[in-house]
């Protein structure tokens, strides 16, 4: 009974304890979404409070902020370029992760200790090299933009891959190579559907980092034409430090939830598909 009861309470205690944490970590996210039916000054004087009579504008902030930014072109910007560098990055890099894995040579290995090399290579040290480069090449519009997420995304995505291919049986492609199968309908109808939980997770993944991501963006396209939403969000700074609290509260929300409604739908593929890179790998 002793042990039956110090197991409850330690279940119970690591329960709270994940439930105060969840709660901290949405709290920013429901502040944001507060604040955004707030007028400017009350988010200033008063952000942690609910919206009152005086506060309250109802959908004003949303409408001065879709306005003000063309939050839906930049939306559709954002979407053509998350949608399209994901693809793009898992199309390469689950190719080059089989290549690794089944040709093991020095220059596979070479290859693959280059990715990982590119997973510690801190942004800032090649970030603005990265800017000049991409206005030579004409890589600054959105795919363009791919190419570059290519390059920054694949290493994470060839150490998730490898690890599961190390995991898939050779016997398996030996038997459909000798049936007459091509290399391209191997890689596509039998390693790429056993691959298929690690390649959503790492879709999830990239697609989380690429549609919030400011920087690159920032520094690699024309403004003058393309601007994802979290670059459009910025111009709502004014003059002499002002900034469009309200507005900026309501973009934010509208940024926010497409990519939680996605991990919501997809997050049951997030630990599977990890863990198979990482155990098998």
């Amino acid at each position: 009974m002793n042990d039956t009861s110090n197991k409850i309470k330690h279940s119970t205690a690591w329960s709270v304890f994940f439930a105060v944490l969840s709660v901290l970590w949405i709290f920013p996210i429901l502040l944001v979404l507060v604040n955004s039916f707030k007028q400017k000054a009350y988010i200033s004087t008063n952000a942690f409070e609910l919206p009152n009579a005086k506060s309250f504008v109802g959908l004003e902030n949303y409408t001065r902020g879709i306005e003000t930014t063309q939050f839906f072109e930049s939306f559709g910007w954002t979407v053509f370029i998350t949608v399209g560098a994901v693809a793009l990055i898992i199309l390469c890099t689950s190719m080059c992760a089989w290549w690794i894995v089944r040709v093991d040579n020095w220059a596979a290995k070479l290859l693959y200790t280059l990715f990982l090399f590119n997973m510690i290579v801190p942004f800032q040290m090649v970030m603005f090299t990265l800017s000049k480069i991409a206005d030579m090449l004409k890589l600054n519009n959105p795919w363009g933009l791919w190419v570059v997420y290519l390059g920054f995304g694949a290493g994470l995505a060839v150490f998730v891959f490898t690890g599961v291919i190390k995991g898939i049986p050779k016997s398996l492609e030996e038997s459909a190579m000798l049936d007459g199968a091509s290399v391209p309908r191997i890689f596509f109808q039998i390693v790429v559907p056993i691959m298929k939980p690690s390649i959503i997770s790492v879709s999830i993944l990239e697609a989380m980092w690429i549609w919030n991501d400011y920087l690159l963006p920032y520094l690699t396209l024309d403004l003058g034409k393309y601007k994802t939403i979290s670059v459009a969000i910025q111009y709502l700074k004014g003059g002499y430090g002002s900034i469009d609290m309200g507005a900026m509260m309501a973009c934010l929300v509208l940024a926010i939830i497409p990519i939680i409604i996605f991990y919501l739908i997809c997050q049951k593929y997030i630990v599977s598909g990890v863990m198979a890179g990482a155990v098998k790998g």
